[in-house]
């Protein structure tokens, strides 16, 4: 008589693979992973599939160092405090250990909040470039598990388009994460061109994935924008925008 394992490993097997949310493997894992491991890993049926977590958010720490003194301190930890507090969005060993823990084979990372958009132009370029240039070394140390979206200093649109076309060709990240408004104004604003044509240069694609309300597409932003990643975006040398 087929046990537990069996009975779960015979209704997946119709399901021919899968790329799932945190929330997702969390529940689903309990019951598909195989022999305990040191990383959880996630079975359809009897084939191990990779486990990618389209939308996470991150804290680069060094950031704080840029805005101390400033008006905009208390944003930069993302609200863990300086040395991570806690704060599981910080990166570092322990959110590789987390990783493994829920079987999540890689993520896409992105940096939240959007309280940059309040800098003016010489500190919102400090900003960004400690941010994108933390995201990108942390990537390059474990390109097997992570990839990203730079950030980028929308409130002046020609330096987001330098940061855009910095972070693909330079530092290698797969696009950027964007506020759906910059300070109450619309994305669809001319004045927000210079960034959406530098997008198109660089190759960047849009598709439809409702997976989170906080997406945008280049020809008709969302009330709330962000950039996530699929399957696509981890593979592709090209960054990917995914309209909801």
């Amino acid at each position: 008589m087929p046990d537990r394992r069996d009975f779960f490993k015979s209704v997946a097997g119709a399901t021919a693979g899968m790329f799932v949310s945190r929330g997702f493997v969390d529940a689903g894992a309990r019951s598909l992973q195989a022999t305990p491991s040191k990383r959880r890993e996630v079975f359809v049926g009897r084939k191990r599939v990779k486990v990618i977590d389209v939308h996470c958010h991150c804290v680069v720490p060094e950031v704080a160092d840029v805005v101390k003194g400033t008006s905009l301190a208390s944003n930069a930890d993302g609200g863990g405090g300086r040395g991570g507090g806690g704060n599981s969005n910080v990166l570092g060993p322990a959110r590789l250990q987390i990783m493994d823990e829920q079987g999540l084979d890689m993520q896409a990372l992105s940096i939240n909040g959007y309280w940059w958009y309040a800098a003016d132009r010489d500190l919102a370029r400090r900003i960004v470039q400690v941010q994108n240039e933390g995201l990108a070394k942390w990537v390059a140390a474990h390109p097997d598990r992570f990839v990203a979206f730079a950030s980028v200093a929308l409130q002046h649109p020609d330096l987001a388009a330098e940061q855009l076309e910095d972070g693909v060709k330079r530092l290698g990240l797969r696009g950027a994460s964007i506020g759906g408004h910059v300070n109450g104004e619309n994305l669809s604003a001319p004045k927000y061109d210079p960034f959406w044509a530098k997008a198109a240069e660089l190759g960047v694609r849009s598709s439809c994935i409702p997976v989170a309300p906080t997406i945008f597409s280049r020809t008709a932003p969302c009330a709330d924008g962000a950039i996530s990643a699929t399957s696509s975006a981890t593979r592709s040398k090209r960054p990917t925008f995914f309209p909801a």
